[in-house]
């Protein structure tokens, strides 16, 4: 028998664990962490600084500056701390008005955040002293810069046009670009909703309805996604680049600063030094904890987590992922009676009446399109786009499905049976 804590939001979960033949547990790497970040922070702008000049040579005091910064779901990498050093900096150092400093963070289709959230992710001091605003996907005014070699056209915010731009970011694995940060601030960060379209379907492979197997964690050298971001980001010119790597309780440990791209490729050598862990077995059952508040926010984020632990499972195991989902991203017409800082939560009753079709009228082009059929059953294509692909199988009999080395979710509608040996019925997933 054995106590597992798993963080949960803000809070953990705790519960045990028996008749297990063996429990290993997956960890980063040692780590430093960095005792004083404000000298760390110095060092890295001037003396430390990587492929290009200190900062102080990038930057007059006559420049107008926009600093580009991340939205809520990555705020596991504490940039307000990083934010207010470089304002102060860029301030009380380099000369450089308040009123010339601008931060955009950097939302790509994420929500709009509220003027709280902008105070907590930028910080409070430079929320007080300096214009801080969310990028819009949609806003009329955003500048085309150029095309990429992929046909991707590059929009993006007019604050990053004509401007000096410094981009603090956080690197870590990413499940379908290789890693986070760097070029990912331009595109998706503060892109058009569609120059993010366009970059993001090539996650789809172009023969099959799968994933293209050049995506993946940690894989950027022939990755169609990461090669149109890093030409989109060039069409930008950023002056400097500042990437954060954490440990796995966000505590800073690595502070990779100067070449928007030269700077960025170190941190993501840490970050695969740190975290890149070579497993001895696939196992029976695997737990997956996304780390807590932000990386569970939603499920979006929380299924980086899971694509990481389904690397570790043996097929036909088990695969358990742990995630608050807290985010309101969608509309809640029911609640659990669970409280919020002592409070009943807020439900979205006539929200969710103003967006739902009753009774539902199928659109001719939305009408699900036969594509298999055998003695057992029958299977529907619904719909495919850049996230994922649903069909339906209507069966009376036994049916076989490869899904190959694809993630799927099987969501029983109607009726009872079996997966795989395991008694399933209408609800279960």
């Amino acid at each position: 028998m054995e106590q597992i804590h798993l963080k949960y939001g803000t809070s953990t979960v705790d519960f045990t664990v028996e008749g297990a033949k063996s429990i290993a547990y997956l960890h980063e790497n040692p780590m430093r962490v960095i005792d004083d970040i404000k000298a760390e922070f110095h060092h890295c702008i001037t003396g430390g600084v990587i492929g290009t000049k200190p900062l102080n040579q990038l930057i007059a005091k006559e420049d107008d500056v926009t600093i580009i910064i991340s939205d809520m779901t990555r705020f596991w990498m504490r940039q307000d701390i990083l934010c207010q050093l470089l304002v102060e900096y860029l301030h009380d150092t380099l000369n450089i008005p308040f009123e010339q400093i601008a931060v955009v963070i950097a939302l790509g289709t994420h929500r709009m955040n509220s003027e709280e959230d902008k105070r907590k992710l930028a910080g409070a001091y430079v929320y007080d002293h300096v214009s801080v605003t969310d990028h819009d996907c949609d806003s009329p005014d955003l500048v085309c810069v150029g095309t990429t070699s992929f046909g991707t056209k590059v929009s993006v915010n007019p604050l990053a046009v004509g401007r000096k731009v410094i981009s603090i970011g956080g690197t870590v694995h990413h499940i379908m670009a290789g890693y986070g940060g760097g070029r990912k601030s331009i595109v998706p960060g503060i892109a058009s909703r569609e120059t993010i379209r366009m970059n993001h379907q090539m996650a789809l492979d172009p023969e099959q309805p799968k994933s293209d197997s050049r995506i993946g964690s940690g894989k950027i050298l022939v990755n169609p996604i990461h090669q149109d971001m890093c030409e989109a980001a060039d069409l930008v010119h950023v002056t400097f680049g500042i990437n954060i790597v954490v440990d796995s309780a966000s505590r800073h440990s690595g502070l990779f600063c100067g070449d928007f791209d030269k700077a960025w490729k170190e941190s993501c050598r840490y970050v695969q030094q740190s975290y890149g862990l070579p497993i001895d077995y696939e196992a029976d059952v695997v737990i997956v904890s996304c780390g807590g508040f932000p990386k569970d926010l939603n499920f979006y984020q929380s299924t980086k987590s899971l694509f990481n632990g389904a690397k570790a499972v043996k097929k036909g195991g088990t695969l358990i992922l742990e995630t608050q989902q807290s985010s309101d991203i969608t509309y809640r017409v029911y609640d659990y009676d669970r409280l919020s800082e002592g409070r009943p939560r807020q439900l979205h009753v006539q929200q969710s009446i103003d967006v739902i079709e009753a009774p539902f009228v199928q659109r001719e082009d939305e009408k699900p399109v036969l594509v298999e059929e055998t003695d057992s059953g029958k299977k529907y294509h619904l719909i495919t786009c850049s996230y994922y692909t649903a069909d339906k199988v209507d069966m009376a009999g036994e049916w076989e499905e490869d899904f190959g080395d694809r993630f799927a979710n099987v969501s029983i509608l109607e009726g009872q049976g079996t997966v795989d040996g395991a008694a399933v019925k209408k609800g279960c997933h």
